[in-house]
């Protein structure tokens, strides 16, 4: 994420392009879905639950997993309202692809998000 000096010396404070306010959030969400409940020391529950354990339970742990984004979304990133997330079939069994889809809070613009999410459970947002 970018900090505050740098948004200050960018100039036009205050006033956020559409498709820079898309590239802040995308880089938000990088943060948030990789990370896991209990990394961030003040609030335990920022991120992800630990999923590595919802593999035994495929193909229904998809869903909850599906469920488990929506909720911290919907919870750690205010800039976003009415999410849906949406399982996309992915080539590579190893690797699970969802579709982010919410509109922008404030001009409801609706962005669109695809993550991949890596055998290793790292979550890449394009």
């Amino acid at each position: 994420m970018r900090g505050l000096l740098s948004r200050i010396g960018e100039g036009d404070a205050g006033v956020a392009r559409p498709e820079r306010k898309a590239d802040e959030v995308a880089e938000h969400l990088r943060v948030l879905l990789n990370s896991r409940h209990g990394d961030a020391v003040t609030v335990s529950d920022f991120g992800l639950v630990d999923f590595t354990d919802l593999v035994h339970n495929f193909p229904d742990a998809i869903h909850t997993l599906s469920r488990a984004i929506r909720e911290t979304i919907e919870t750690y990133e205010p800039r976003l309202e009415a999410v849906n997330i949406r399982e996309v079939p992915s080539e590579d069994p190893l690797v699970l692809r969802f579709e982010i889809t919410a509109h922008l809070v404030g001009d409801g613009s609706t962005l669109r998000f695809r993550t991949r999410v890596t055998p290793g459970g790292q979550f890449d947002v394009l």
